[in-house]
């Protein structure tokens, strides 16, 4: 990951005092979902995860830009990915 980890830090909504108030954008592996869980009708979802490029804002693309070539990233992961496929 280069220089990314010391750039970017995950916060668990589960660990907020109010996580209801940060509902999910999109719901990813849902095709390992259990079959009480029940999505809300009309959220995004995917059966595995999702082209980041589709479903982000182009104001989150942004910054993810400029996050990985301030890491030095020169080919970012979504990137890759999408080759991969």
């Amino acid at each position: 990951m280069g220089g990314l980890k010391d750039r970017i830090r995950f916060l668990r909504v589960g660990s907020l005092d109010r996580p209801n108030l940060m509902p999910p954008d999109v719901h990813i592996f849902t095709s390992t979902k259990q079959d009480w869980v029940i999505l809300p009708p009309g959220d995004m979802s995917a059966e595995v995860f999702y082209d980041v490029d589709e479903t982000w804002s182009p104001e989150s693309l942004t910054r993810l830009d400029a996050l990985d070539a301030a890491a030095g990233i020169e080919k970012p992961w979504r990137y890759l990915r999408r080759t991969a496929e």
